[in-house]
Order: structure tokens, then sequence, then C-alpha cells
């Protein structure tokens, strides 16, 4: 039966957590959406339900938060988790802090930590400021996302836009004096009403503090770099019983593709490091409802079997700006998308059997067009990485990257792992 239920507000995400605790020794499975009754296995430590509610009305962000954490309760599970994007990705009414009200609700619970950092990969929070890399999150790339601009670093004040309730922080020399310290100073801040609690962590081992810390609290909200410390702090409270081989996928054969529709830095870089067979699609003629996506589709037939392949949509934040003024962020992403779906059905149909996605929006486009409902969660790739393999009868490897995640040879190496 399942410890932790998390729910992850974008697919990238919830792959990137379910990495996380795997790494754990938490055998580990990702469902696509709420799951219905009886459809999780029974030896699984970890369930993670991916969810696509970072950039809805906070209305239904919460509606559907609430479904999957009916769900996860109802297969047993003991612990649970609110993940979102390590840049704190959200607008001034939301979604983070009224997802978490309304988780906290539904628990009967007083308080939750919010904590994105996610060291190896360059997220640290210090007096509450979110860093990434060495800039703060204002003079970083998300400062010109086209969704979500995050233009204020400082997480106690972007979450006390989104919260009628008080919003603290624990600074980083608390953390540091251990976990007993950082108990004390969560709860003090509880009895004082405090109910979300922004925590530093500028190390791994930060992260180990805070996950035993809060071991026996029934919500924590975070990215997925928090999950570090949970499963040893879940054994230690003998809630968890380590299982060798937690990352064991299936082998899979076939020809192997890549999708990218992100526009982060990273995922830019990655576009220009790849040396294999590259179409960029272009995403104006998509707009324009021109069939982009079949003459894409029949160049990808005559190149597979001989290394992956690359179809990207890609673009500057400028140019991305530049096509959603012109035709609407709404009909300009979903005609992407919507693209971008197709060829994932095409390439599969074709014999792709290994394929990579890059970027949240797109991977939710994609698990959506072949049906994937869940996901068995493999090895690493890169941090916050892993392969993963659907459950069904035609199994595929699938690995669900996060726009801003991965080595500059991510591309190339995710090929060599599988």
């Amino acid at each position: 039966m399942a410890v932790l239920g998390v729910i992850a507000d974008d697919f990238t995400g919830a792959t990137d957590i379910a990495g996380m605790l795997v790494k754990g020794g938490m055998r580990t499975i990702q469902t696509i959406g709420v799951p219905s009754a009886g459809t999780i296995p029974d030896d699984v430590d970890a369930v993670v339900v991916a969810l696509k509610t970072r950039s809805i009305s906070a209305a239904e962000a919460i509606a559907q938060s609430l479904d999957a954490l009916a769900a996860l309760r109802a297969t047993g599970c003991q612990r649970f988790f609110f993940k979102y994007c390590s840049t704190f990705d959200s607008t001034d009414a939301g979604n983070i802090g009224p997802v978490g009200d309304a988780l906290l609700d539904a628990l009967k619970a007083n308080q939750a930590i919010y904590c994105p950092a996610f060291p190896e990969n360059g997220r640290t929070i210090f007096f509450g400021h979110l860093f990434v890399g060495s800039v703060l999150l204002s003079d970083s790339h998300m400062r010109h996302h086209p969704l979500t601009p995050m233009t204020d670093a400082s997480l106690v004040r972007v979450l006390a836009r989104q919260t009628p309730h008080k919003v603290g922080l624990v600074p980083l020399r608390q953390v540091q004096s251990g976990s007993a310290t950082l108990r004390a100073a969560l709860d003090a801040l509880a009895a004082d009403e405090v109910r979300h609690v922004v925590v530093d962590a500028v190390a791994d081992t930060d992260l180990g503090i805070i996950g035993e810390a809060v071991g026996d609290d029934p919500l924590i909200t975070g990215g997925s770099g928090v999950a570090l410390g949970l499963p040893a702090a879940y054994r230690r409270r003998g809630l968890l019983a380590h299982k060798a081989n937690a990352d064991t996928l299936p082998r899979i054969s076939g020809a192997a593709a890549v999708l990218a529709g992100s526009c982060s830095a990273a995922t830019l870089g990655q576009i220009a490091a790849f040396t294999g067979p590259h179409l960029h699609l272009d995403t104006d003629a998509i707009c324009r409802g021109e069939p982009v996506g079949e003459k894409a589709l029949a160049w990808a037939k005559g190149k597979l079997g001989n290394g992956p392949i690359l179809l990207s949509a890609s673009d500057k934040p400028e140019a991305v700006k530049a096509l959603q003024a012109k035709y609407g962020i709404e009909k300009s992403s979903q005609a992407i998308e919507k693209t971008m779906a197709a060829l994932a059905r095409g390439l599969v149909a074709a014999g792709v059997a290994r394929l990579v996605v890059a970027g949240g929006e797109t991977s939710g486009a994609v698990v959506g067009a072949l049906d994937v409902t869940a996901l068995r969660i493999g090895p690493e790739i890169d941090p916050g990485v892993p392969w993963t393999a659907s459950v069904g009868a035609r199994p595929l490897l699938l690995a669900l990257k996060s726009g801003n995640f991965g080595a500059v040879d991510f591309f190339t190496k995710a090929f060599r792992v599988a």
C-alpha cells in the first residue's frame, strides 16, 4: 500500500518528483490525471498524480487537486505532497497559495512548508529569496516567461499575495541547526497561526534536514528537491521498508525521437547541441492552419532507425510573444500542442518506442494523445528527469522533461541511458 500521495501541477513536474522518490528506494507509479478506483498496484510505495493545473483558473485548480487528494486517500496514502515547479511558477492570483489552502483545509492540517529548492539544478532559497544559479529568480530567464513571468524573487511576498493567511519564513541558520531546531521553529510559527512557511535551503544536506523535520506532517509542498529526504524519514518512522531495484523498467526497443516544445533557455541550448537529424516546425504556419505536422511526419519517417531524431516547436521568448500577440495566447498554444500530439501518435505508429518530450505543456499533450494513463518510474537521466515506461498492452519508454532541466547534451545522453 502506498505511503505517499503526490499531487503535481504539471506532467514533467510529476515525473521529476517521482524520479526523486525512486532514487530514495520508493517504488513509484505516476498517473496521468486522477486515477480511478482499483487501478493502483499494491506493490508501490508512492503514487504521483500528474495534473495540468499550473496555468488554469484557481477555482478549477483547486477542484482538480481535491479530486486527486480524495483518490489518493482512497488508496491508503498516509502523507501528501503538493508539487510545483522549482521556479515557483505562478501569478499573483495563484495557483500555489489557493491550492495549498484547499489541501490544508481538506486534511484539517494547520501548516505546510513551501520549499522549491533543488540545489543540484541550481535552485536555492536564502532568506526566502529564490535563486536560479547565481542570480535572483526575478533576474533570470523566468522574468520573461510567456505564461507565468516571475518578477519577484521573494517567495514570502509572492505567496502572501495568493492567500489570506499568514506567511512566514524559516531562515537557513535555523535549518542548518538541525531537524529538531527546524521543527521547533515551525511549531512556534504554527502557534502564531502562520499557516504557510517558506523554508530556506542551499544544499542537499539542508533538504535531508527538512525531510526529517516534516516527516510527520500530513501535507508538504515544494519542488522535487525537498522529497530527497522523505524516504529516509519515512523509513525511520516505520512507514516504509527499503526495496532494491526500485527503478527497474522492462526492456523496450524501437526507434528513438525527441519532441521539443519548451521555450526555456535550457531546452533551446539542448536543441542547439543536438547533432542528429533536426526539423524545426514553422509555428506561424501551424497557427495559420497549414499541414505542418503531416509534412513533419513524412520527413521523420525517412529518418527513423538510424539514431534519435528531433522535431522542435521551441523558440526564443520574444518570438513566442510575437506569435501570441498575432494569434492569441490560447489559440497559438492549442494549435502547437495539437500538432505535437498528432506527431507523437504518428511517430509511435511508425515504430518509435523511445520518446523524449521537452516541456510540461508538450508532455501533457503527448501523453494524452498516446492514451497513457500511468507510468512506471525508472532510472534517472539527469537530475529531475527519469526514464519512465507506460503501463499497458504496448509499453513505451518516455522521458518527460521539464523545459528548464537537463544538461546541454540531454537529447543524446538520454538514449545512451535507455
